[in-house]
């Protein structure tokens, strides 16, 4: 066999051996393997998107904003965006119950309705999971001449 022949012969090989490289595992390559979303992030994502809604004063019952309240007077404490959000999150869908504290004077249903639209819109957009459901539990109104347990601050 010449010099040639057999330098032919090797390249045939070696892009074989490239062809073959780049057939294994098949498919798309963003679609080889499984991402999995904790519970706790799509809490923290609802969390956040319930409280940037005008009419929500707060977020949990009366005992937990307490506690979260002494918690984030503690050093390293942090406020908890997940206060007053329970997630259950499955491979591709989600459900959520939320518990909110409504400013005196607003639509209790149009506040549900602006909040459940922005959870939903915010955890889909961040998640790729469907919503199926998300159940609010308003625990309490904020009056004008009561004193906050804790200020919540708005995102803008």
């Amino acid at each position: 066999m010449s010099d040639t022949a057999q330098q032919l012969g090797e390249t045939q090989t070696s892009s074989t051996a490239k062809a073959n490289v780049t057939k294994r595992g098949g498919g798309d390559p963003a679609s080889r393997g499984r991402t999995t979303i904790a519970d706790g992030v799509v809490e923290k994502i609802a969390g956040l998107a319930a409280r940037d809604v005008d009419g929500v004063h707060a977020m949990g019952s009366g005992i937990s904003r307490t506690f979260g309240a002494v918690r984030d007077r503690v050093p390293g404490g942090g406020k908890s965006v997940t206060r007053g959000v329970k997630a259950e999150v499955g491979e591709v869908q989600t459900a959520l119950d939320l518990e909110i504290v409504v400013e005196y004077g607003v639509s209790i249903a149009d506040t549900a309705r602006a909040v459940r639209e922005n959870v939903v819109v915010a955890v889909e957009r961040m998640t790729g999971l469907e919503v199926v459901e998300v159940n609010i539990a308003v625990s309490d109104v904020k009056l004008p001449d009561e004193e906050d347990d804790e200020p919540e601050t708005k995102l803008q």
